[in-house]
């Protein structure tokens, strides 16, 4: 069964000195705002279209791996995943930084090389991201 999760984005002015607000529609946890100096450069109280696909990632990445250890018969006790996203102006997303932290009982670090890396590859948000290249930096504890 499909779903359909919804955002809006509501925009005035120019890219440079416009703003605008965007708000999580289906959910309705939390709108805001958005602006191009926070895409270009780094500014605080405003968000991009990028750290938006960050956290997409590193929130899918956590939920895929979890599912495929779990069925693994080695649930986890804790996954944490930092994702960077990586933009240029002009030229768009250059890459994706995904770091992952985790402790799962009864796995080793090779096994769980080989999911963390199968995750990489095919999540639903990572494949969506397929064009983008991907690095994957792994902390494990058993």
């Amino acid at each position: 069964m499909a779903t359909t999760s919804t955002a809006k984005t509501h925009w005035e002015g120019s890219l440079t000195e416009g703003s605008g607000t965007t708000e999580l529609v289906t959910s309705g946890v939390t709108s805001f705002d958005v602006s191009w100096g926070k895409r270009a450069e780094s500014g605080e109280g405003t968000t991009n279209p990028e750290e938006l696909i960050a956290a997409a990632l590193a929130t899918c990445y956590s939920m895929a791996l979890s599912h495929a250890l779990a069925g693994n018969d080695t649930p986890p006790e804790r996954i944490d995943t930092e994702v960077g996203i990586d933009f240029v102006p002009g030229t768009g997303i250059t890459g994706a930084a995904i770091a992952v932290s985790a402790t799962v009982p009864g796995l080793s670090e090779e096994e769980f090389r080989r999911f963390a890396e199968d995750t990489k590859a095919n999540c639903p948000v990572s494949a969506a991201l397929s064009a983008v290249d991907k690095t994957l930096t792994i902390q494990f504890q058993g």
